[in-house]
């Protein structure tokens, strides 16, 4: 199933939703067991080690140093892995307000993680985006 590449078209039809929860960066070293109840919604190894993206509260409970208190946003259209300026063109956009984004980008869509205190202002900066592409 391929996603979408036209640029134009993507930006129009994105509908981007926030979903709720605080989400964290935290990471582990390597060699470190991933601790039990956890369950990222991201992971990515480096060699430096394992990145996740989980709530605040599992880790919290975790007992993980999480950074970067956020909130997630999913681009709900179906990007292609290969479509070339759509998160270039985002984020453009939330730069331009002053807003640090870290995007992940996933198989069906694409994800951006947010400060938590300005969610609803990216929502916004997104939806203005979309109606001015459409």
């Amino acid at each position: 199933m391929a996603g979408e590449t036209n640029l134009q078209r993507l930006l129009a039809s994105m509908t981007p939703q926030l979903l709720p929860g605080i989400y964290v960066f935290a990471t582990l070293a390597p060699g470190v067991a991933m601790p039990d109840g956890l369950d990222p919604v991201m992971q990515f190894r480096e060699r430096e080690g394992l990145t996740l993206i989980v709530t605040e509260d599992e880790a919290k409970a975790a007992g993980l140093a999480g950074t970067f208190r956020c909130r997630m946003i999913t681009l709900n259209i179906h990007s292609s892995l290969e479509a070339v300026g759509f998160l270039a063109a985002i984020t453009t956009r939330l730069a331009a307000a002053g807003m640090g984004i870290n995007p992940v980008s996933a198989f069906y869509h694409d994800h951006l993680f947010v400060p938590a205190e300005r969610a609803e202002e990216a929502l916004a900066i997104l939806r203005q985006l979309a109606a001015e592409s459409g």
